[in-house]
């Protein structure tokens, strides 16, 4: 019941030590709680970022983000007061308006396409270290099977098997020499190794040592076994892409060929109607023997709109085909991403050039 003395009450338990105490120490594990949060963000960043093989601080990363969004909307807004105040002669309130929305919300867009940019740039930069790595894992196998067969242990045998030309599989090794040195297990620092990359080749050949060495096995003969699965399946891949080398063929002649050249003739047949419209004054005639009206008047479609049409579609056909094309080959996107400004850059010259020599033929026609 709601009264002075409950009021009083309350007031008496909140003042009491106990509570205080407690109180607090709710508030510091909370912010102990949402620190280790940001520790562990800030770390998994850090370690994604190793994992492409660069050395930045995510710190100075944000820093030089945050500094490079400033700058470019610092030039929006210039130019913009530029352009208002000169063009349009908009009051500098509007001017000022115009500015509070673009540094609340271009400049978080802006950091979010930074760091989008980013993180695209250090996944594509991964998965070339992944690829790498099986490219040359099946030979480093091979020389460290022959390294166990000659005697010496497993550490050593991996050791001694790192060679320059291995690239960044070499230098993944020498991490994990280094961890065991410091007594970390074997065991524990190839499979820390092999999370690092989304490579099945990868974890299945680290699992299948791992077992070898707990079974007691012969570990140069398991070796010698996955590097010849490895490479039996990469020739099985090479196969199944040369069986499909027909469709990648018509895809992309159809891409970077026919469309741009159809769209170059679809824009010509605008100019020529409109050419037609203009000489006849916009009147209607009469077909003949058909008995049906045709006029040429009004504005329908043109040429810019439709160019600007044509390039935006040859821009997402690009895309989309070297996509396809590098699941049909390679079976993922990553691969073919290198496919897409190819793709893009010969579509839109084909399809300029095109139009540039249709567009003087038909010049050249209606001058005659």
């Amino acid at each position: 019941m709601f009264s002075i003395n409950n009021i009083f009450k309350k007031k008496a338990d909140a003042l009491q030590p106990e509570r205080r105490i407690e109180f607090f120490k709710k508030k510091y594990r909370k912010a102990q709680q949402k620190k280790e949060i940001r520790q562990e963000r800030k770390q998994k960043i850090r370690d994604y970022i190793e994992r492409a093989g660069l050395d930045i601080s995510p710190q100075k990363l944000s820093k030089t983000f945050f500094n490079t969004a400033v700058l470019i909307n610092l030039a929006i807004s210039g130019y913009l007061i530029y352009y208002f105040s000169v063009t349009y002669g908009i009051t500098w309130g509007t001017v000022f308006a115009s500015m509070i929305v673009l540094w609340i919300f271009i400049f978080i867009i802006l950091i979010f396409t930074l760091w989008a940019m980013f993180y695209l740039a250090v996944d594509l930069k991964i998965f070339r270290r992944k690829v790498d790595i099986e490219e040359v894992l099946p030979d480093f196998l091979q020389l460290t099977a022959s390294n166990i067969n000659a005697g010496m242990t497993i550490d050593r045998a991996l050791w001694y098997a790192i060679r320059p030309r291995f690239g960044v599989l070499a230098k993944e090794i020498e991490m994990v020499a280094k961890e065991t040195m410091s007594g970390t297990d074997l065991k524990v620092a190839l499979e820390k190794f092999a999370a690092r990359y989304d490579s099945l080749v990868l974890k299945r050949s680290i699992s299948m040592l791992n077992e070898g060495v707990e079974a007691g096995g012969k570990i140069g003969d398991l070796l010698n076994k996955i590097a010849l699965n490895i490479q039996e399946q990469r020739s099985m891949l090479k196969e199944m892409s040369a069986n499909v080398t027909t469709y990648v063929i018509f895809i992309s002649f159809s891409t970077i060929v026919a469309a741009p050249f159809l769209f170059a003739m679809s824009g010509v047949l605008i100019e020529v109607v409109h050419n037609l419209g203009s000489l006849l004054g916009g009147t209607s005639s009469v077909a003949a023997g058909a008995g049906l009206p045709l006029t040429f008047s009004g504005t329908g479609v043109t040429q810019s709109d439709f160019r600007i049409f044509a390039i935006v579609s040859l821009v997402l056909t690009s895309l989309f085909s070297a996509m396809m094309i590098s699941i049909i080959k390679k079976g993922n996107i990553k691969s073919g991403v290198k496919y897409i400004p190819i793709f893009m850059v010969v579509s839109l010259t084909i399809y300029l050039i095109t139009q540039g020599l249709a567009g003087k033929l038909l010049g050249f026609f209606f001058s005659a």
